[in-house]
């Protein structure tokens, strides 16, 4: 649900703990909200001191998006501009969901340190309402929707058929015989195993072939040892052209040199 244009009640209650700006007298602090361009200012506690008391209500317009206020306090001078004491932001994700809100929110000062407290009590009227179904988007339970259990369905037969209701079974083989126009053969061939002329498919035929006969080696020999070995084998040493020397022609032995 879009909170567009919908009315937040805001009451500031007090602050507590701030942070003192004057030296001589008691100070006199006030409490400035905005949001967007909603801007309110509580009346001067005169002599609130540190713990100011203001009890005031506003009521803002919420704009879809923005979820915070700025509150700053301020001290109230009449002869001088006015002291800052602290400023701080008051986020609303708690008063649009449970439509109330009592926290007290911190404040800082422009340094960043703790400058006090301000209490701020928070309504919206129209929390929740889009989190509610209506009746008729109720869930259904799961007990109506749940299938019911019977156990003795589990068990439970089918019901009887009387004789009469039951059609006969017919006879088979059927008694006129077989029809022409059936099926199954009149006679099945005779169970003698005849062996295919291939029993492999994958080979052709007159395969494998029949086993050669053996063959008488020939006497002669081979054709290309022809004239091996010689008919003299190992051959007769060859004499070599002048060796064995010659004998000295005269005498022989020679004579010692």
């Amino acid at each position: 649900m879009s909170i567009q244009g919908q009315l937040l009640e805001v009451t500031v209650v007090g602050c507590s703990k701030l942070k003192d700006t004057e030296w001589l007298s008691r100070q006199d602090p006030y409490v400035c909200l905005e949001y967007a361009t909603t801007k309110f200012r509580t009346r001067t506690c005169t002599d609130g001191g540190r713990n100011p008391c203001f009890q005031e209500k506003t009521t803002i317009p919420l704009i879809e998006g923005l979820r915070e206020i700025t509150v700053t306090v301020w001290n109230s001078n009449t002869l001088t501009f006015d002291d800052f004491i602290g400023s701080g932001r008051i986020q609303l994700q708690r008063v649009l969901s449970d439509g109330y809100d009592d926290s007290s929110w911190s404040l800082q000062s422009k340094s960043g340190k703790f400058a006090g407290e301000v209490k701020l009590i928070m309504h919206y009227a129209n929390a929740g309402k889009a989190q509610k179904p209506s009746k008729a988007e109720a869930p259904m339970s799961y007990a109506a929707t749940a299938p019911v259990y019977n156990p003795a369905a589990q068990y439970a037969y089918p019901p009887y058929a009387s004789p009469k209701s039951v059609a006969a079974p017919p006879s088979y083989p059927p008694t006129g015989g077989y029809p022409s126009s059936s099926p199954y053969p009149a006679a099945y061939p005779s169970l003698a195993y005849t062996p295919p002329a291939n029993p492999d498919p994958y080979q052709p035929a007159g395969y494998p072939p029949p086993p050669m006969q053996p063959q008488a080696y020939p006497t002669t020999a081979y054709p290309h040892t022809q004239g091996y070995p010689p008919a003299t084998y190992p051959p007769p040493p060859q004499a070599q052209p002048g060796y064995p020397p010659a004998p000295y022609p005269g005498i022989y032995p020679p004579p010692p040199y």
